[in-house]
Formats: structure tokens, sequence, C-alpha cells
């Protein structure tokens, strides 16, 4: 089993909102994204800081879904991996 890289751990946490209907709570996105909590608030800085996720708060529940770009990057990555694999690269 590989390790994975930076882009793979970015793409599988903007894959589990966008899979969630891009609306998930904090705890559930930590359980499902497969990193231990630190390196979660890590990566949850960076693709905060990075706008391709957002928070939304209410008065109760903290949500995150999924900014446009985050949207963009998802498919971008995916035209590239694509491309990786049509040249066997």
């Amino acid at each position: 089993m590989t390790k994975r890289g930076k882009l793979e751990i970015m793409r599988d946490i903007l894959e589990v909102i966008q899979k969630n209907k891009n609306f998930i709570k904090p705890t559930p996105l930590l359980r499902r994204s497969n990193l231990s909590s630190i390196r979660f608030k890590e990566y949850y800085s960076d693709l905060l800081e990075r706008e391709l996720i957002k928070e939304i708060k209410d008065k109760e529940n903290k949500n995150i879904t999924l900014t446009e770009k985050g949207f963009k990057f998802l498919e971008r990555y995916k035209s590239i991996i694509n491309f990786i694999d049509e040249f066997d690269l």
C-alpha cells in the first residue's frame, strides 16, 4: 500500500465533502478523511487558506462546503489523472 501524497489527501477531503451533498460537519469529515486529528487540522487549515472550502456557521453548528475553486480543483485533478492514465505515465 502506498502513502497518499499531499494532493491526493486534499482531493480525498474535497471528495468526501462533495459526496456528502457538499455539506458536512467537521467531525464526520475528520473520520472519513482517514487522517489523524493533527494532520487533519493541518490540511483543513490549508484548504481554508487556499479557499477550496469554506465554513458556514449558524447558532449551534459549523458545516463545511466546497467553494467554486474547490470544485474546479476536483475537475482539474481528474483531468490530470485521466491524462496520466491515457499515456501510461
